[in-house]
Order: structure tokens, then C-alpha cells, then sequence
């Protein structure tokens, strides 16, 4: 065997072994990444005529881009909080509306995308639409932004109401001028829901469920939601009137970190 043929075999081995070892660990991390427990459920699943738009899963949100974890517009969640859900929009089908869902199971990671994103002080590319009225530096402190979330344990999920027939809500154009979340519904973003007072996740006091600066017809709004879901055993953030928890929750303890993704569904044999 000559030198250069002995010096091509040793090349050939050499990236062999790298191709190997690269394959390994991909094989690695598809086997590691942890699933749903069996009582988890895509709610569509349960109720397909629920409206879905999960917001974290596109850049219209107040991080301005994908969140880590939403890998599919899905909404995921413990079953029993999904069949509730079912109930309760029986109940406002037949009224002539139907529930939209903007988020539910929410990640672990998704949580620490939100955290790093609240200590980037320099990034504010969404505070006109989103948190016009309140410093970054406040976040924490005033609550709006935590290192935990209840959406990590199942049972928990951001919804409106839609008026039947559902009009389609165009798409957000990253870079368009941006509208406080708190303007009229006529000037905020459009959105096909109800008129709720505020925009979902709008970082303001008037967010507050029971602002008793929302009146008229934006409160009665409000008061169909959550007088609908309480009445099936949900429980309402007061400061936020889209978020809402069933009780009791499966998971009470638990921060759950499967990708937002049918794959998390799907059970390993």
C-alpha cells in the first residue's frame, strides 16, 4: 500500500468516525426530548370547532418573534381541562359565538425565552402595541412577566370570544407600525373577537378582568367569558380577563417542557 493510499484510508476513517459520532448525537437528542404525560390531549382533538390562534407560534406577540418551545399552532392540554372547554363552548354556540384560544400548554423554555427577553433592557421592538404605559425594567416587579407559569402544568390557557360567522383575522406584517393594545378596537390590531377593552396580553391595569374603567358593552364582553368558564369550573386571573386555570388542575406541582408539537403526543411503546 502506498503512502498516499494509507493517507486516504486514515482520512476516510477519521471522518467515518466523526460522521458517527455526529449521528449519535443527533440520535441522542431526538430520544431525549421529553413527551406528554398520557392524560395530555391536543384540544382539537376534543372540540375541533374551537378557534385556534396561537400567538407564540408567529412574531405577533410582545417578544416580536417565535417563541422557543411553540414548534406548531397547537393547542395542548390535560384532558379534563379540554373536555370543560368543550362544555363551555356548547354553551356559547348556541348563543351565537364561539371560543378562540391564543395560548394553553406553554413550555418550560418558553418561559426562559420570556425571561431572557424581559433582562434585555435594550430590546423594546413591540412596547408601542404591547407595554406603551410601563417601563421594562418593571416587569417582575409588577408581575407581568414571572420565572414560572401556570401554562407549564396543563390546565391553563388564554382565550377569547368570536362572534358566529368568524371573520378571519389578517396576518401581522413584522415592522408595521405598531397601536397601543388599550386603543379602540377600530385602531388596535384587528382581531375577529369581541371587543374586550384591550388587545390579548396587553401589559396594563386595564387588562384588569374587572377595571371598572371598562363599561358597556366591552364589560358585558368580559362578563360572558368568564361568568361561561366559571361556571364549569375555571378560575380567572383578575388581572389578566383572557387567562384562565381549571380546577383542579392534574398537575398542580408540575412545570412540564415537551415542545408545543403532536410529536409530544404522541407515546413512546
Amino acid at each position: 500500500m502506498t503512502r498516499l493510499s494509507m493517507a486516504v484510508r486514515s482520512l476516510v476513517t477519521v471522518l467515518a468516525a466523526l460522521l458517527a459520532v455526529t449521528a449519535a448525537s443527533a440520535t441522542a437528542r431526538a430520544t431525549t426530548e421529553p413527551k406528554a404525560p398520557a392524560d395530555f390531549v391536543a384540544l382539537r382533538s376534543v372540540d375541533p370547532t374551537i378557534i385556534q390562534e396561537i400567538r407564540y407560534f408567529t412574531p405577533h406577540n410582545f417578544v416580536g418573534e417565535r417563541i422557543d418551545g411553540y414548534r406548531q399552532p397547537l393547542c395542548i392540554l390535560t384532558r379534563p381541562a379540554a373536555e370543560a372547554l368543550h362544555q363551555a363552548q356548547q354553551r356559547l354556540l348556541g348563543q351565537g359565538y364561539t371560543l378562540k384560544v391564543y395560548d394553553c400548554y406553554r413550555p418550560q423554555r418558553s418561559v426562559d425565552h420570556f425571561v431572557r427577553w424581559a433582562k434585555d433592557l435594550e430590546d423594546q421592538a413591540m412596547k408601542a402595541e404591547f407595554y406603551p404605559n410601563v417601563d421594562k425594567t418593571r416587569l417582575f416587579e409588577d408581575g407581568y412577566i414571572a420565572e414560572k407559569s401556570g401554562h407549564s402544568r396543563g390546565s391553563t390557557m388564554d382565550l377569547t370570544i368570536v362572534k358566529l360567522p368568524a371573520l378571519p383575522t389578517r396576518p401581522y406584517i413584522p415592522g408595521e407600525p405598531l397601536v397601543p393594545c388599550f386603543a379602540p378596537q377600530g385602531e388596535r390590531f384587528p382581531d375577529n373577537s369581541v371587543d374586550m377593552g384591550t388587545g390579548y396580553d396587553c401589559f396594563d391595569t386595564l387588562s384588569h378582568t374587572l377595571d371598572p374603567r371598562i363599561q358597556g358593552q366591552q364589560r358585558a364582553n368580559r362578563l360572558l367569558l368568564k361568568d361561561t368558564l366559571e361556571g364549569l369550573g375555571f378560575v380567572n386571573l383578575a388581572e389578566e380577563w383572557w387567562h384562565f386555570t381549571y380546577k383542579p388542575e392534574l398537575y398542580p406541582d408540575t412545570y412540564f417542557d415537551f415542545p408545543v408539537s403532536t410529536k409530544s403526543l404522541i407515546q413512546s411503546h
